[in-house]
């Protein structure tokens, strides 16, 4: 199978063309990270942030799971993947934004409109992780209106999220404080384009 052969092929690519370009670049990153920007995006393989906003090392810290999705803050037993990466965002590199990046065509927030059973008998890590869009996905549902209930859901999942970042107490002070500075954005694929959030209207609008 050739695929990682390419995925090798192209670590060639990078060592002949941009790590050659950037020696400098590379060499100062080894020191350390200072990533002024935290994004939050779906693990789709369609949406890389780096490609969509044309970032270069050390722009970003970049932060990816099923349907860009924010747990609320819920400290206690458990094993906190997502919690633990904002909390190192915020607190120990103290990034400057947060940016949540929903996606069109997104397969977790398709399972989520669905319902339950999307995994294996007897369990679905998917089911347990997308059930944090139950509050959404009941009023987009309840809305008669809706012409687009995917795309509704895939915007109130962004809202859902930048909800849930401010239950983390680190994060509501630091954006009190004016240190940090929470984002939303949707964007298409097929039209590669990028709506903004403007949380006042609470409307996704062209930038």
């Amino acid at each position: 199978m050739p695929e990682f052969r390419e995925l090798l092929d192209g670590y060639h690519r990078f060592r002949r063309n941009d790590f050659h370009r950037h020696r400098g670049r590379w060499e100062d990153l080894a020191e350390g990270q200072h990533p002024p920007i935290m994004i939050v995006a779906c693990c789709d393989s369609r949406v890389d942030p780096a490609t969509v906003f044309d970032l270069v090392p050390g722009q970003a810290f970049v932060l990816r799971n099923v349907a860009n999705l924010v747990p609320p803050y819920a400290p206690g037993g458990g094993l906190h993947g997502v919690s633990s990466a904002i909390e190192f965002g915020v607190t120990g590199l103290k990034v400057r934004h947060i940016v949540v990046m929903g996606h069109g065509s997104c397969g977790g927030v398709a399972a989520a409109l669905k319902g339950g059973d999307q995994g294996v008998a007897g369990h679905s890590f998917l089911d347990d992780w997308i059930s944090l869009l139950d509050a959404p996905r009941a009023e987009v549902l309840a809305n008669d209106g809706c012409e687009d209930p995917q795309l509704a859901l895939e915007q109130a999942a962004v809202r859902q999220s930048l909800a849930n970042l401010r239950s983390f107490p680190f994060v509501a002070e630091r954006e009190a404080a004016a240190k940090l500075k929470l984002h939303g954005c949707h964007f298409t694929i097929g039209e590669g384009r990028l709506l903004v959030l403007d949380e006042k209207s609470g409307n996704f609008i062209v930038d």
